[in-house]
């Protein structure tokens, strides 16, 4: 069974015995904020081979109010927690924490008025061009998530893969007793990767947001220069997207790749609106990763 926690004092109370009948291993932890599907239940199922049968798995369900900037999508972002819940329930979710805004941020949610985390240089750019405050008020909420759920582990998806790049970073450098997961991104069956903001997109709008993936494996595919990797995405990526940015970066995100290079391993990052949904995705250079 399933339990539900509102509260940090009632997860404090609760964390380690919710299967009192057997001893409890290790702790995972899955971050999300909801509107759950298949790509957070595999974030869970990794998170149970790791921990075993005697370990806990720990979901966290809250949307986070200091990483959406101020036109972007909070007051409109999917809440479905009876149905998140029922989903944690059948993957077998030991416990789920969802707390209300005012139990994570009782003195209010915004970075101006509260210790927050910089995000360093990898947090400045790619996303953080066009969404200055997001990576602070993410890895914020993560901090305090992890520090509040105490896990041995923790599970994040490569589809936000600057993100995870953070994250590890945050780890790593604040000497958090943590181990970060990194899981492949999962898709649909026409390629697009999973995200809860996929929502959104209209039929139309779909199909033009399968083009994406095509474009990623194309680059991929691509014998060549980065530049000829990266031109191969663009031949490939339907007009009717608007291109925010499409970068071959180091697989640590620490430096862009040179154009003129041919480089054994990186990244390449994408970002684009789809009518008015801004969707990202990522692949390795090569194609011995997965688009």
């Amino acid at each position: 069974m399933t339990l539900v926690v509102p509260t940090r004092s009632e997860y404090a109370a609760v964390a380690g015995r919710v299967r009192s009948d057997q001893p409890v291993g290790e702790r995972a932890c899955v971050p999300t904020m909801g509107a759950l599907h298949a790509g957070h239940i595999q974030l869970v199922k990794e998170a149970r081979k790791v921990v075993g049968e005697s370990g806990e798995v720990v979901v966290t369900i809250f949307v986070n109010p200091t990483q959406f900037g101020a036109h972007e999508d909070l007051a409109s972002y999917p809440r479905p927690l009876s149905e998140d819940i029922a989903r944690c329930t059948e993957a077998g979710v030991d416990l789920v924490f969802a707390p209300l805004v005012e139990e994570m941020y009782p003195w209010g949610a915004t970075l101006d008025s509260m210790t927050s985390i910089h995000p360093g240089p990898v947090g400045e750019i790619l996303e953080a061009v066009d969404r200055p405050d997001h990576f602070a008020g993410m890895l914020t909420v993560v901090a305090k998530l992890l520090n509040i759920t105490q896990p041995h582990h923790a599970f994040f998806g490569e589809k936000d893969y600057q993100q995870l790049a953070l994250v590890k970073n945050m780890v790593r450098d604040l000497n958090m007793p943590v181990k970060v997961h990194g899981i492949a991104t999962v898709r649909d069956s026409d390629g697009v990767a999973l995200s809860s903001r996929n929502a959104y997109l209209s039929t139309a709008e779909r199909e033009v947001a399968r083009s994406i993936p095509r474009a990623l494996t194309a680059a991929q595919k691509e014998v060549g220069t980065v530049a000829q990797k990266l031109a191969a995405a663009q031949a490939l990526l339907s007009d009717e997207i608007e291109l925010i940015y499409l970068e071959a970066m180091t697989s640590e995100l620490s430096d862009r790749l040179n154009p003129a290079a041919i480089a054994d391993s990186g990244r390449i990052l994408f970002a684009g609106r789809v009518g008015a949904t801004r969707l990202i995705d990522n692949c390795d250079l090569n194609s011995k990763g997965s688009a």
